[in-house]
Parts: C-alpha cells; sequence; structure tokens
C-alpha cells in the first residue's frame, strides 16, 4: 500500500532539488546595463561583464546595449539588470523621483556600488557651421542625446545655465551619438553636444572625417549649476584637430545595483571592480580616472551593504 504522506515528501523533496539549481544561477547572472556602442559606458560594460565572468566563480554575465542612464536606474529599479552605469544627476533624480527626468516614482531599491569616472559635457560642432562658441548654437541645429536620456538632461541643465533653451536652436534632434555623428558628416545635422568620457568613440570618428571645432563651456556654468557639477577641461590633442584646452564642466558617473542583489554578489562586483583596474582601462582608457579613494564621493542612494563591507576592509570606510 502506498503511503501517502512519503509519496507528498518524496514531490517535495524533488521540486526543491529541481528548483534550487535554478535560483542559485539566476543570483549569480549579472546583466551590465549600459549605453549605445559607441559611447563609453557600453566597452567598459563588456570589460567589467568578461572580468566578473572570470573572477566571480559561478557568475554568468551578459551587457546590454540601452539608452543609458535614464533607462539603466528604471531597469534595475524592475530588477531587469544586476549592475548599471548612470550619471549622477540622473541617479539623485532618481532617488527623488523626478518625473520630468523620466522617474514617475521614487527609485527606492537603488543601491550604490561606486563612483566611478567623470562624463565631460562635450559639444562639437563642424567647423563650417561657423559655431565657435556657445552663443553660435542660436539658430544651428543641435543634436542633445536620446530622449529623456541622462546626456539629454545635462544638456537642460547646460542650457538653462546658460541662459537659452532648446528653443533658441534652429532645430533640436534627440539622438544618440553615432547617428547625430553620422548626419553631421552628411551635411543635415550642425552640431552634436555628448555628455561621455574623454576620448569617446563617436567624436573621434567625426574629429577624423572632417574638420570639428570644440565648443567652450565657461567655468561659471559649474559654479550656477552645482553639484554633481564641476568645471573640467577637454585637454588639447584629444580629437584630431584639437589644438588648445577646452573649458567645459564634467558630472561623475556612478555604478548601480539594486536591494535584491546579494551582499556577497555586490561586494564581489566591488572587489573585482578595483583589482583589475589595468584590465578594464583596457577596455577604455576612462577606466583610468577610477580611483577608490573617491568611490564614495557625491554618493547620491545609499550604499549597497556589499559594496560597504568591501569599503571597510578597505579603509574607506571606517
Amino acid at each position: 500500500m502506498i503511503n501517502l504522506k512519503s509519496v507528498l515528501r518524496g514531490c517535495a523533496l524533488a521540486s526543491t532539488l529541481a528548483t534550487a539549481p535554478f535560483a542559485a544561477q539566476a543570483q549569480d547572472f549579472i546583466n551590465v546595463l549600459t549605453g549605445g556602442t559607441s559611447g563609453v559606458y557600453y566597452p567598459l560594460g563588456a570589460g567589467l561583464a568578461n572580468i566578473y565572468g572570470e573572477k566571480i566563480e559561478g557568475a554568468r554575465t551578459q551587457v546590454q546595449s540601452t539608452k543609458a542612464s535614464v533607462e539603466n536606474l528604471n531597469l534595475l529599479q524592475s530588477g531587469r539588470g544586476e549592475l548599471g552605469f548612470a550619471l549622477g544627476d540622473s541617479v539623485a533624480m532618481a532617488w527623488e523621483g523626478n518625473a520630468d527626468a523620466g522617474f514617475p516614482e521614487k527609485l527606492d531599491k537603488l543601491r550604490g556600488i561606486a563612483a566611478i569616472y567623470p562624463n565631460y559635457i562635450q559639444i562639437v560642432a563642424a567647423a563650417d557651421s561657423g559655431i565657435t562658441e556657445f552663443s553660435g548654437l542660436a539658430g544651428k541645429s543641435l543634436s542633445v542625446g536620446a530622449p529623456a536620456s541622462g546626456t539629454e538632461l545635462n544638456a537642460r541643465a547646460i542650457f538653462g545655465a546658460m541662459g537659452m533653451s532648446y528653443e533658441d536652436l534652429g532645430k533640436v534632434e534627440y539622438l544618440p551619438f553615432a547617428e547625430s555623428v553620422e548626419l553631421i558628416k552628411n551635411r543635415q545635422l550642425n552640431g552634436t553636444l555628448q555628455s561621455a568620457g574623454l576620448g569617446v568613440a563617436s567624436i573621434r570618428d567625426l574629429a577624423s572625417s572632417l574638420p570639428i571645432n570644440v565648443v567652450a563651456i565657461p567655468a561659471e556654468v559649474a559654479e550656477k549649476l552645482g553639484a554633481p557639477y564641476v568645471a573640467a577641461t577637454i585637454p588639447a590633442g584629444t580629437y584630431d584637430g584639437q589644438t588648445e584646452d577646452v573649458p567645459t564642466v564634467a558630472v561623475s558617473n556612478f555604478l548601480v545595483t539594486h536591494d535584491d542583489v546579494s551582499d556577497e554578489l555586490a561586494y564581489q562586483m566591488t572587489k573585482q571592480l578595483f583589482e583589475n583596474l589595468d584590465t578594464l582601462v583596457s577596455a577604455h582608457n576612462a577606466a583610468a580616472q577610477i580611483d577608490m579613494t573617491k568611490a564614495l564621493d557625491g554618493m547620491p542612494i545609499p550604499l549597497h551593504p556589499g559594496a560597504e563591507r568591501y569599503y571597510r576592509e578597505m579603509g574607506i570606510l571606517k
């Protein structure tokens, strides 16, 4: 005679054994949310994914190209990624729940991993457009980044601080970096505003194709905007034909996760980031600016407990 209780216990055990490996695999899966493939987020994200796949036991990684900061933060909130790149002002607005910036509600699941390198606001125009300074953008066509992207939020802030608006432009395009550059090459667009690390591939491509002007943003703009914006310089020679230093403003980028990521996984993601910076620099030189001693500077959201554990081990937190 069949013992019904034994059968039920056996079914329960089989169910547990069947689901346990999948649960473990899900915890070890790391989807890295980046940006467009012609920007800096994507190569750095690919570099991190390779490091994590090699250094974190049992980890399976994936790199996802996105519209960058705003999309990444919303994806993290919904649990559709384990690590994302985002601009500091976007992270702050996500935590506040700024609807105009693309965050209808406070993204309360977000947790910080590290401040990484700064994004430089880089305004570049075809030399034959005649645009040599910011005021010269009036009446011209400019791409300000994908709609409600981190770049576009930066563009809004810069224009406001300069006493201008999109209405002063002849035409506004909301396009990713690579598409903006192609339109400039084809003489269908005068310029592009890109928020990215120095030496971003899209602007390098443009500068190698035709003469450009890199448009200055005065240092007082950073003072007017305040944190997380700071005054910065695009060094001479960053792009072909750029013979002089150009003043601009910069804003820090952050690596962000969410509170459903385990403490151990967040710890490992933080640890492997800083222990493999030399490898990450080979993915993109922007990684050379990542500094553990500045990893908590301006962090606009709570730190993930796993990341906090690493920083305490390293003496960054007491």
